[in-house]
């Protein structure tokens, strides 16, 4: 019972008195299992590698301990995160922790103006949270000095890799002193990743709280098959049918804007939000969407781990992913913090193999469902798409994907 007890509050995860007076102020009644696990162990000074999705908690399972350890030390602690949108959301989460304790926070992210985050940088900071690149211009003109640090965050570590930062974060590794702590959150756990903490992290715990592919908790799902050209008309009764907010993910930002358009033409408020749009941009999109201002955020994959937003009623995957583990994280932007939420996923009748893809990895059959105004559709071959234990060794998985002509 005791046990219990203490895993349903903050107390008893060795949490600084002060801090939880911050907790309590902030309405932070009870931790997360990431937090749970991850908390006792980092402020021990342990290195940690935690595998969790989005959406669990796991920026607090970084920052409560960095503000306790920042506390009764010198240096500063560092966090490097693979896009703007994550790095400010970061930043936003340790203001009512760090500044409680005296302590500054500087935000490094490209895209925006170098002036301002160098006077941030001249006010000795005790945080800096930084996209990989952006770091390494201020490093470059030492505005920044690694040695400081003695503390390391690596979040969403496999979604760095994916985007291309390997040489970035290797280069900055290469510049921090030995003697640190140092923690990587990672949604899966490529082998290189594994390389990763091989060589720059001390005999790490390991803490893990959904295994690889596991689709967040409350998430209902479904899937319709239909033809490309009547998808649009698909989207317009789905719009019709749900009242709150709705996440959609293209696959390419081009077709983002296309889709943001016809939103727009059906009547609905919608954003867009993808690599072409400036941070600017992005931000207005992302704030009109949470404060309700645009029913619909349309998302390319490459901005999605920015978009930290409590009551998205449903996620559309308007197209499949191009690869499949980008739909565990898709609809796990649904379901935030405990709450329930629904995902709808569009197929073509030629995409048997991607909807297989999925399936293998969550390890569950896509529901099918049909709408009575819309031509449903089989896949084309005569094998319906259900999850098939037994390899089929010519569809290549994720590998096949990439070499198939852009739509």
């Amino acid at each position: 019972m005791n046990h219990k007890e203490q895993t349903t509050t903050f107390f008893g995860l060795g949490i600084a008195p002060k801090i939880l007076e911050i907790l309590e102020r902030i309405k932070f009644k009870t931790p997360t299992p990431i937090q749970v696990k991850a908390i006792p162990l980092a402020i021990q000074g342990k290195d940690i590698i935690g595998i969790a999705q989005t959406g669990t908690g796991k920026t607090h399972s970084f920052a409560i301990p960095m503000v306790q350890l920042l506390a009764q030390k010198k240096g500063v602690g560092l966090i490097l995160a693979p896009t703007r949108e994550l790095a400010i959301q970061i930043d936003e989460a340790f203001l009512g922790l760090a500044h409680s304790f005296g302590m500054k926070t500087a935000c490094l992210i490209g895209g925006a103006p170098m002036q301002p985050q160098i006077s941030a940088l001249q006010k000795n900071p005790r945080i800096v949270i930084a996209t990989p690149g952006r770091l390494i211009d201020h490093m470059g003109q030492w505005n920044f000095l690694p040695e400081q640090v003695v503390m390391l965050v690596l979040d969403e570590a496999d979604r760095m890799l994916d985007m291309g930062f390997a040489p970035q974060i290797d280069k900055i590794l290469r510049f921090l002193p030995k003697e640190r702590q140092t923690m990587l959150f990672s949604a899966t756990i490529p082998k290189a990743i594994m390389e990763i903490a091989a060589k720059h992290m001390k005999l790490p715990v390991s803490v893990e709280i959904a295994p690889s592919g596991t689709t967040a908790e409350h998430v209902t799902q479904e899937l319709f098959i239909v033809k490309k050209e009547l998808k649009l008309k698909l989207l317009g009764k789905l719009l019709a049918q749900y009242r709150g907010a709705v996440l959609l993910f293209s696959r390419t930002k081009h077709n983002a804007k296309k889709i943001t358009r016809s939103i727009k033409d059906l009547g609905y408020s919608a954003a867009e939000m993808h690599s072409n749009r400036s941070l600017g941009q992005r931000r207005e999109a992302l704030d009109g969407f949470k404060s309700g201002r645009y029913k619909v955020l349309v998302a390319t994959d490459i901005a999605s781990r920015g978009i930290d937003v409590t009551g998205i009623e449903l996620v559309i995957n308007y197209d499949l992913p191009e690869d499949a583990e980008n739909y565990v994280h898709r609809i796990g932007r649904t379901a935030r913090a405990g709450s329930k939420g629904h995902a709808v996923s569009f197929a073509t009748p030629d995409q048997k193999s991607d909807v297989r893809d999925i399936e293998k990895l969550i390890r569950s059959t896509l529901p099918v469902s049909k709408h009575p105004d819309i031509r449903h559709e089989e896949f084309s071959s005569s094998e319906s798409a259900v999850f098939q234990r037994k390899p089929r060794p010519h569809h290549g998985g994720a590998k096949n994907r990439f070499h198939r002509p852009k739509r």
